[in-house]
């Protein structure tokens, strides 16, 4: 009867998080600098393209509507 006034300690959730997210991080598979410096270049070359290719629509668009409605 008297384990029934025993009480269980449980892991505290936040510890057994931190954990667990440092074994997953250990797992993953880093680029090396240069990897990372090529990709981030790409990725900067595409926002740029596409920045300019959505702004040439815009002020096509733009222009388009101001003639049709009359206020070129």
């Amino acid at each position: 009867m008297a384990d029934k006034n025993v009480k269980v300690k449980k892991p505290n959730a936040i510890k057994k998080w931190w954990r667990e997210t440092i074994g997953e991080l250990r797992k993953v598979s880093w680029p090396t600098r240069k990897e990372a410096l090529r990709l981030t270049w790409i990725v900067i070359g595409v926002i740029v393209v596409m920045g300019t290719v959505l702004g040439a629509l815009d002020f096509g668009f733009t222009k388009i509507i101001g003639l049709i409605l009359g206020k070129a």
